[in-house]
């Protein structure tokens, strides 16, 4: 048995969660605009949080041969983001199969939509093969 699960803190799988992000001068452009691979950081640091979230060891996930990887993002840029920016990050479970986890995440500010995304995901071995999620994940998304 992996040591994968420990908790789970979210009440419901879907759940929408929320993961807030500051803009720093580090994520602007010479135009004084988050520059556009930065988005993916931000949401990158927000799955891992929901991840986290479900009580999930990434850590141990690791020591058993086992990663996620990002197999598909479709983009939407919608509206500019700027220096000091306060941001909120929304992520939710659109599906879940044996082989991959498809969600959504939203980047806004305030009440306004700037970014949006669907992002799947997949398990890979330590060889970069592809495996199945874990069967506790699953559980957990289903």
């Amino acid at each position: 048995m992996t040591k994968q699960l420990q908790s789970v803190t979210l009440s419901r799988p879907g759940d929408e969660h929320r993961f807030s992000v500051r803009v720093y001068y580090e994520d602007t452009d010479m135009g004084g605009i988050v520059y556009h691979a930065n988005y993916l950081k931000f949401i990158e640091r927000a799955r891992s949080d929901w991840v986290r979230g479900l009580g999930v060891d990434q850590v141990a996930m690791k020591e058993d041969g086992i990663a996620f990887a990002v197999r598909r993002v479709e983009a939407d840029y919608l509206m500019a983001a700027k220096f000091d920016d306060q941001l909120e990050v929304l992520t939710r479970c659109l599906s879940v199969s044996g082989a991959r986890l498809m969600m959504e995440q939203q980047v806004m500010r305030g009440e306004d939509l700037i970014f949006s995304a669907v992002v799947t995901i997949v398990c890979i071995s330590d060889a970069g093969q592809p495996v199945r999620l874990p069967a506790n994940i699953r559980l957990l998304l289903h």
